[in-house]
């Protein structure tokens, strides 16, 4: 999805359903960072409509959410089930799937294994899937480049096979 000024934006979450007659909402995150919802987050749902946090605390696994402009139940009612899109975060540390995607994938030895098409989750370990069909748990990717486009494993032999 891309963002009003043409930005990428990534889904990092969807609005659940409505919590109490205020306009708060529960929020399931699909992204390990719960800053996405920090007072003052700007998110963004696929039909353009803008959403600032105005306030928000975990709650049974999710969060309670506030948003400005947001109130009372009715409103909060017709957001129920909205997709939240937010632009990627600026982090040199973080392995993101949307840098991953159309990457290509060697082993150590620089053989290539493929190109990921996506990332799919997993409670042992996310998984790479490459186009080709082979699936490649993330605990074996050894160093991703960037700006190459490039992800290295290593990975067990007999893993994946290969023609």
């Amino acid at each position: 999805m891309v963002g009003p000024q043409g930005e990428p934006l990534l889904a990092v979450g969807r609005i659940v359903k409505p919590h109490g007659l205020r306009g708060d909402v529960i929020v399931a995150l699909t992204t390990n960072r719960d800053e996405r919802i920090a007072p003052g987050s700007l998110l963004i749902a696929q039909d353009g409509a803008e959403f600032t946090v105005g306030r928000s605390s975990a709650h049974q696994g999710r969060y309670i959410v506030s948003f400005e402009g947001v109130d009372g139940i009715d409103h909060a009612e017709r957001l129920r089930d909205t997709a939240l899109y937010a632009p990627p975060l600026d982090d040199p540390e973080a392995l993101w799937v949307h840098e991953l995607i159309g990457a290509a994938v060697v082993d150590s030895s620089g053989r290539a294994l493929g190109t990921v098409e996506s990332v799919q989750a997993n409670p042992a370990s996310d998984l790479l899937v490459l186009e080709e069909g082979g699936l490649i748990p993330l605990r074996f990717v050894v160093e991703v480049e960037s700006t190459a486009r490039v992800v290295e494993v290593d990975i067990p032999e007999g893993l994946l096979e290969l023609d």
